[in-house]
């Protein structure tokens, strides 16, 4: 479980293909904290630890993996939104996140706003995943709260402070990115849908 609220980010260093697997080598600061086995969530992928070399760790995606997100799109030199599992106990700041992409999606407006931003993502709604007003949403990775709800889009507002800590900042109009959609949402969609 996570919760969305981003830790830090990570540099790809290394992109290794393995019959249908991905294996990723990433650097980042808190990399001599991890441990193998360990689950972090990688623009919103939960993806586990399987080496560890000083400054860098590796993990492996495999073929369901890069099927139904961004991952396969990814090069040597990407920057990824990074957070570790949460704590039995912690604060939940963001919401809800299981690390499990529900579906990709492409940003198809960014609006600065006298401070602060505004995304538009749109995503193929025929996979039956729907966003509401104030609902949540997690944007690779990013717990935050959805505006301007449509059938397949919806736009979140991003403070400076995430616009610099996160990789919204490298953002541009037909970027790829991952989407989880509130978890709490997609089982009354699943049982609407049961009941009709």
């Amino acid at each position: 479980m996570f919760t969305g609220i981003i830790e830090t980010l990570g540099i790809i260093k290394e992109i290794e293909k393995d019959q249908e697997n991905l294996h990723l080598t990433v650097a980042s600061k808190i990399t001599h904290e991890l441990k193998i086995d360990q689950s972090v969530a990688h623009n919103g992928i939960c993806l586990t630890v399987v080496k560890i070399e000083q400054d860098e760790y590796t993990v492996t995606a495999i073929k369901e993996t890069i099927d139904k997100t961004s991952i396969g799109t990814w090069q040597l030199g990407d920057t990824l939104n990074l957070e570790r599992a949460m704590k039995l106990g912690d604060r939940l700041d963001g919401h809800i996140v299981q690390g499990h992409v529900d579906q990709t999606g492409v940003c198809t407006n960014i609006k600065e706003t006298n401070g602060s931003w505004v995304f538009t993502f749109e995503y193929d709604s025929s996979l039956q995943n729907i966003t509401i007003e104030k609902g949540s949403i997690t944007v690779n990775g990013t717990s935050l709260t959805v505006i301007n709800s449509g059938l397949n889009s919806f736009s979140v507002a991003i403070i400076p402070y995430t616009y610099e800590h996160t990789n919204f900042n490298t953002f541009r109009i037909g970027s790829l990115i991952n989407l989880e959609f509130d978890v709490i949402g997609k089982y009354v969609a699943r049982l609407n849908q049961l009941r009709n």
